[in-house]
């Protein structure tokens, strides 16, 4: 399945590289570039296809129980911005441009030395037979690490000025789970990039997990008044499991349910609140106002100062 579901994939992108992407690069002259046009048409389509996906489960869902509803969506058109600017590609674009030279230089050192880094399927033979188990095994290896990620965030006052930027939306929609300034963003993908190579997450496999993860992580921060139940609750991270850890009393260090995917990392390391009838207005009430009703440059801007702020106050 997993092996069909791939070579569709190819195929799509293929199909598209040579009916349209192709012929223009040919007519300007950036041939040369083909490999890298090609790599990021990949992002561009992937990233058409989790935004189709997310909103398709996601909007019926908000439409259908809303928690709130609001006469102005203005601020809601921010985080629309920056779904567009995470998932179509654009960033991806610029962090391959700014990284590809080391990376390459990186990977031929690895080549080279001859060195091999064990992998879940080295260690555990097995799982060669059977990718549906590595596969689960995965994406629940990922999620523990999003779990630690997402709590060293709210821990580290510098990490907290940037992450306070996904905590001040006020209107929190399934769009608001790609409100993050771009440097956590950065820092973002190579947590989850280097630990995917470590646990030796193959290439076909990896696309597949990151739409399960990001689809979880939108479903969780839709406006919908919905919860799994009280065993669903403890298997699967819920809307309102969610919106407790973005509600006005859960900012900074003090907060709940850092979950992804699974809450059971949170009832494991004391964090859970599994409370059913609970659904909070969400913000951060200490938030900069740029954070809360400015638009995606005042935003960047306003981080980069509460960066330096932050890590200036803990020199002093």
């Amino acid at each position: 399945m997993i092996d069909f579901i791939q070579d569709q994939y190819d195929r799509l992108t293929g199909w598209l590289f040579e009916a349209l992407l192709q012929p223009a690069m040919y007519q300007l002259g950036l041939m040369n570039w083909a490999d890298e046009a090609f790599q990021w048409m990949d992002f561009f389509v992937f990233g058409v296809i989790q935004v189709i996906v997310v909103v398709a489960v996601c909007l019926p869902l908000e439409k259908w129980r809303p928690v709130e509803r609001w006469e102005s969506q203005r601020v809601v058109q921010t985080d629309v911005l920056y779904t567009l600017l995470a998932r179509l590609g654009i960033l991806p674009m610029l962090g391959f441009i700014l990284f590809y030279a080391a990376s390459s230089r990186i990977e031929g050192m690895i080549a080279d030395s001859g060195f091999v880094p064990p992998t879940l399927e080295t260690m555990i033979p097995w799982l060669r037979e059977a990718p549906l188990v590595a596969l689960a095994l995965y994406i629940i290896i990922l999620d523990f690490a999003e779990y630690w990620r997402h709590r060293l965030q709210h821990m580290f006052p510098w990490w907290w000025a940037l992450h306070s930027i996904h905590h001040a939306q006020t209107q929190m929609t399934f769009w608001t789970d790609d409100r993050n300034h771009i440097l956590d963003d950065i820092i973002a993908a190579a947590w989850f990039g280097i630990i995917a190579v470590v646990i030796g997450v193959p290439p076909g496999q990896f696309p597949i997990i990151l739409l399960v993860l990001r689809l979880a992580e939108s479903l969780s921060h839709a406006n919908v008044r919905l919860d799994f139940g009280r065993v669903g609750e403890r298997l699967v991270v819920s809307p309102r499991f969610h919106r407790l850890h973005h509600g006005v009393l859960s900012a900074g260090n003090s907060g709940k349910n850092y979950g992804v995917l699974l809450p059971v990392w949170d009832w494991i390391f004391g964090t859970a609140d599994f409370r059913r009838d609970y659904y909070p207005r969400t913000g951060d009430p200490d938030a900069p106002s740029a954070y809360v009703r400015g638009g995606w440059l005042a935003q960047q801007a306003m981080g980069l100062r509460q960066v330096w702020r932050a890590i200036t106050a803990r020199r002093a």
